[in-house]
């Protein structure tokens, strides 16, 4: 390399670097060192109610699997949460975007209004489909053959957890709507114009020609769901409060009890957060590395 190449590069690396400098101090002053505190403090026993806290090495981790059993509930039924909400947001959302594309007319009209949800905040849908659980749904209940409504929404553990993901599918689903029907209009009409001539049905020209060349916003979507599944709060916190009793009790409620109410242990909190990152990434990785693969195959 020439000293005018050479001068040229670094020209070029000094303004990459100016550019990128707002971005990279954004991000270490309100993620990296973040990040790197948690991981510190939670192998400690941090407090609020003491003025000082010590080095615990490996107890906040041991206590957590071993004698916290409303973590490990709280876990479990994230898990399961999210399991559904990956599952039916994705059919929904799909589903909604090909009963749109067949309109023409009113194609505009359906696509706001089934966006419409997510415009709201959850805190918003939360307050509001408390109201409709506690309240409209006992209205119905009295009419003739809608019985069925009458049930303890918020009150029975079984129930709560239905209702809460109502509420984050209701919320959710147009956004993924919007994303699956930006795929659908880049697949082109000739293809599918071609298979249909050839006597293809129309399940057929969904699973081999539609699916596979929106394999890329499924991907996406099945990112987006996966990661709003794990990081649930807003719903629970404002519907039901984790209950009842820890009944709908999710991770990071589990971990803002923790932190900001009784018991007040920011340390072990902290140790929480960490290991509910590693299964967080764990998963996002195999889910990224199958649904890559499932594209390139396609």
């Amino acid at each position: 390399m020439s000293y005018s190449e050479k001068k040229r590069s670094l020209k070029n690396l000094k303004y990459l670097l100016l550019f990128t400098f707002p971005a990279l101090a954004f991000y270490f002053v309100f993620l990296f060192i973040p990040i790197t505190s948690a991981i510190y403090y939670s192998f400690t026993d941090w407090s609020p109610v003491r003025p000082d806290y010590s080095f615990v090495g490996l107890n906040n981790y041991i206590e957590i699997f071993t004698r916290d059993r409303h973590f490990t509930n709280a876990l479990r039924l994230t898990m399961r949460f999210t399991i559904f909400i990956f599952v039916l947001q994705n059919i929904i959302a799909l589903g909604l975007a090909l009963l749109v594309e067949t309109r023409t007319k009113s194609k505009s009209f359906f696509r706001t209004i089934f966006f419409l949800p997510n415009m709201f905040s959850l805190i918003i849908s939360s307050l509001m489909f408390r109201f409709i659980y506690t309240r409209v749904f006992v209205e119905v209940s009295e009419l003739p053959f809608l019985g069925f409504f009458d049930q303890s929404w918020l009150g029975d553990p079984q129930v709560a957890f239905w209702s809460i993901l109502i509420v984050s599918l209701w919320n959710g689903a147009g956004y993924m709507m919007i994303i699956y029907m930006a795929a659908l209009q880049s697949v082109p009409a000739s293809i599918t114009e071609a298979a249909k001539i050839d006597g293809a049905n129309g399940f057929r020209r969904l699973t081999k020609i539609t699916l596979p060349m929106i394999m890329h916003a499924i991907t996406i979507c099945s990112f987006l769901t996966l990661i709003r599944g794990f990081q649930i709060f807003d719903v629970v916190f404002r519907l039901t409060g984790g209950g009842p009793g820890r009944a709908t009790q999710v991770v990071a409620l589990n971990i803002f009890e923790e932190a900001f109410q009784q018991p007040l242990r920011y340390g072990y909190a902290n140790a929480k957060a960490m290991i509910f990152f590693a299964v967080i990434l764990l998963i996002t990785l195999i889910q990224t590395g199958v649904m890559k693969k499932m594209e390139i195959e396609s």
